[in-house]
Order: C-alpha cells, then structure tokens, then sequence
C-alpha cells in the first residue's frame, strides 16, 4: 500500500476575515485526540481540502468578541471555503442567547448554563470526516476508536509538507479500498463494509452530506447495513452543525438518564427513554445533552440528580431582577426574656439537681459533656 499522499502549497495566497461572534464565544485549547487539529501558541491550525486543493486554516482569538480566521491556498475561492468550514466546526456564528434564557435556570443544567456560556458542541469541519468518525466510534470505547482513526489518518489521509499537518481521508480513497485493509486497522468487518459502503454513496454522490436538505440524506444513508440512528445523529449534532439531534443511543447518554430516572448508579435508560427525557429542550436537544454530561462531570451524578429532582426541564425562568445566588434568608428564631441579641447568656443549673447543664452562644444550644 502506498504512503498517504503529500500536499504542498505553491504560491499560495492568505485569505484573513476577522469575526464578532454574537454570543460568548472561547476558543478551544486542546486538539482532538485524532491529531487532525493542533493549537500552538493559543492558534488553532488545521488543514482541509476544497477537492483536490489544500488549503491551511488558523485561528486566533484576539479578544473574548474578535476571533481572527486565516487560510492559505493556491485559489482565494478555496481558502474562503476554508474558512466557512472552520467557523462551522468551532460554531463560532452561534447565537446561542435564546438556550442560555430559557435554560439558564433549569434544574438538571442550569449551573453549568451560567458557568460556562462559552461551552460548545466539538462540530467537524467535513460532514463525511465526522460521518467516518461515528462509524469508527460505534459500540466501543473512545480511546480505542481515536487509535482507530489516527491509523487511518496515517494510512490514507493527506499531508501538507509544509506544515506537516493531515488531513482526513476523503471519501473517494475509502470508497477505493477493500474491507479488509480497514479492517487490518482494527476496524471490525461489518464495520468496515459499512464504511466503504457509505463512502461509495458518498464519492458518487448519492448522498450530498451538504446538501441543506438533511433528512433526504440521512435517509438514505439509514438504508445502509450497518447504519443506523446513532451514527446519523452524530453526523447531523457534529458534522451538520443540527444541535436539535442528539445521539439518544449513546452509553453516556443512557448511564446518564437512567441513574436520574431511577437513583440507581447501574441503571441504563433505552434510547427511546433518552430521546423523551430530553425533548423539552428541543430544538436544542443536543447541545443540552452536551451541557448535562458536563454538569455530571463536574459535580457527579448523584448531586446532578438531587439538582434534577427539584423539578421539570424547561421551568419557567426565574424574574430578571433576581439573582440565581441570592438564597431565601432563614426564618428569624423567636426569642425569649427579651434582652440584646448580643448578649451571650449561660444557664447553669446547680450540681445534684439531674438537669443537664446547657450553653447558649453563637453556634447555638449543646449538650455538655
């Protein structure tokens, strides 16, 4: 098998648009563990190909409401396509004021609303490099499907030998190779006919994964052996930027779901189970689901639950002149004989007579030993 192909730039030209996003926005600081993204230095590179023509993309936050986009390829129409993926993939264009109003202070996500406004769903520049990664990710752990992905990276992806970043493969090299070589990847062998299958659908476009019509394709791709819901809601959430579809089969989602249904910690909710639970936060289903798993992350699912059961999704909000940290002040206690309420009292009683003797000061009353 031959090497993966290497890409180099000649003449290029740089394409630089500078974006205000309309909502909080943060720039991600790790890449994927798939290697296709690096950051250096707080900059976001990646490469990607308009066809056959490479085209390398950074992006720079210059301040919390200017994000910097640059791209370097042979045709300016190549690195402005460039740069349209990559806003779509770090979902920079997102308006996302409405879900942080009417889910600022839900039970289940509320506090983790507040606390991180700027959290995103991980999207994919390409639709069929994240339809490729869903089927490299079905039924097994994630550590496992990275290895999965980086070897497909190193075997048939592309390189840029001027910056030595990759590329994912495209669909017409995965639609050119045999099962059995993705399956020499550790891919198994229904999965890997089911990719090669989904890539020939995709190279000889009976499945336009740009196409804005969505579900005409996802349609299709439904009918494919080895297809099924899960790996379509992840292409559409990840690589379609749809924050309405949420991947209802995921074991995450499932763990998740059922130990809040029932308390149990072993408990494990059916997809459709899942796909109601989070149907009041339609149409923003998926990034929802995204939020919620940070919230378990960050306070563990037993306190997530105690937060869940104060009561439905999508309460009404609470009034804006009210603060989320301001907390009912306790009832004041009665007191008797009157007096300062500064003043510490004693009451002893006298050796012998059986009564306990008592203090009263500033951590309240207490049995003495």
């Amino acid at each position: 098998m031959a090497p993966a192909p290497a890409t180099s730039l000649a003449a290029p030209c740089e394409v630089r648009i500078e974006v205000r996003p309309p909502w909080a926005f943060r720039l991600p600081r790790r890449g994927g563990l798939d290697g296709l993204t690096r950051v250096r230095g707080g900059v976001i590179h990646r490469l990607l190909h308009a066809g056959d023509d490479p085209v390398v993309v950074r992006v720079a936050q210059l301040a919390p409401d200017r994000v910097l986009f640059g791209a370097r390829a042979e045709d300016p129409a190549a690195a402005e396509w460039g740069i349209e993926r990559m806003r779509m993939a770090l979902g920079v264009d997102q308006d996302l004021r409405p879900f942080y109003e009417r889910f600022r202070f839900d039970p289940l996500i509320g506090r983790a609303v507040r606390a991180h406004p700027t959290l995103r769903v991980t999207g994919r520049p390409e639709p069929f490099e994240a339809l490729m990664w869903a089927i490299a990710e079905q039924l097994i752990e994630f550590e496992r499907a990275a290895r999965i992905e980086r070897r497909l990276v190193a075997r048939l992806g592309r390189r840029c030998l001027e910056t030595g970043l990759r590329d994912a493969p495209s669909a017409r090299a995965i639609a050119d190779q045999a099962p059995a070589l993705l399956a020499s990847l550790d891919l198994t062998e229904g999965r890997a006919v089911a990719l090669v299958r989904v890539a020939r659908a995709v190279a000889s476009g009976q499945v336009d994964l740009h196409d804005s019509d969505h579900e005409r394709g996802w349609r299709r791709l439904r009918s494919i052996r080895g297809i099924g819901s899960w790996t379509v809601q992840k292409l559409a959430l990840t690589g379609q930027g749809r924050l309405d579809q949420l991947p209802a089969g995921d074991l995450a989602y499932r763990k998740l779901v059922g130990r809040l249904r029932t308390g149990d910690p072993w408990a494990r909710a059916t997809e459709e189970e899942v796909a109601e639970y989070f149907a009041p936060y339609a149409p923003w289903s998926g990034l929802a689901g995204a939020v919620a798993l940070r919230a378990t992350r960050e306070l563990g699912w037993r306190r997530t639950a105690g937060l869940a059961a104060v009561g439905p999704p999508n309460r009404p909000p609470v009034p804006p002149d009210t603060r989320s940290s301001t907390r009912p002040r306790p009832p004041a206690r009665s007191r008797s004989g009157g007096g300062e309420a500064s003043i510490r009292r004693r009451r002893s009683t006298r050796a012998g007579t059986g009564s306990p003797r008592t203090h009263s000061g500033r951590w309240g009353r207490r049995r003495a030993a």
